[in-house]
């Protein structure tokens, strides 16, 4: 007999499943959510006591272009990972891809985690993990009261991603800080793909690829994370 975790998941759309069916699907993706939430949690409480803090401050620092090393790794790394957990037929490789992910996004997490924790009021992280929180549970709920298809974003997203990461880019190459406005924006671009991507895990995913709807989410959630750290931070130091 297989081992469960290397079964061939099915090829069924959550729209076409029964009320049981696409019920368990969501369940199993929040739940998963949840553990890599945990996960990212338990990672960065250890990192950032570790020698990689301090290193990573040293890099960023010390030149302009060490953030974009990072940022240039984390998409490499973040891609491989999305390809692990959405195409794979392996449960196993999912979960592979997953685990990579979190542990990706903790790395690239240190520098901003250290220094609200280090230099920052400590209201900071708690403030931003409310807020991120509450508008997680916000706009998750339009969505499910709502019913409605989200997927029209897809193309504003795409263009909203490149817009932003080249204005990052820019920014880093040539020095000059993005400012309030740019991280407000970001949040509207984390928030636009919370709505999608908890539409597609209604309407559009595999019954069996739970694994893969609950890493789009985590991306998702810690994007909002970041940015509404950022703007916590600066309006703490007004």
């Amino acid at each position: 007999m297989s081992s469960p975790y290397n079964e061939q998941v099915r090829s069924f759309p959550v729209a076409e499943a029964v009320p049981s069916e696409r019920a368990e699907f969501i369940r199993k993706t929040y739940l998963h959510l949840a553990g890599a939430v945990a996960a990212f949690v338990g990672l960065e409480y250890v990192l950032i006591q570790s020698p990689l803090a301090p290193a990573m401050m040293r890099m960023i620092s010390g030149s302009r272009y060490g953030w974009l090393m990072i940022l240039g790794g984390f998409m490499l790394l973040g891609w491989m990972a999305r390809n692990l957990a959405s195409g794979s037929q392996s449960r196993q490789m999912q979960y592979a891809g997953l685990g990579l992910y979190v542990l990706v996004e903790a790395i690239v997490f240190v520098p901003i985690l250290y220094i609200a924790t280090m230099f920052s009021s400590p209201d900071v992280l708690p403030t931003a993990a409310f807020i991120t929180g509450a508008l997680f549970v916000g706009l998750t709920a339009t969505v499910f009261m709502t019913r409605k298809d989200f997927s029209f974003l897809s193309s504003i997203l795409t263009i909203g991603g490149f817009v932003a990461l080249g204005l990052i880019v820019a920014g880093t190459i040539f020095g000059f800080s993005l400012g309030l406005a740019f991280s407000g924006g970001m949040v509207l671009l984390a928030a636009g793909s919370i709505l999608y991507d908890t539409s597609k895990v209604m309407n559009h995913h595999n019954t069996e690829n739970y694994v893969g709807a609950s890493l789009e989410l985590f991306a998702s959630v810690a994007l909002l994370f970041w940015y509404v750290l950022q703007i916590v931070m600066r309006m703490s130091r007004r």
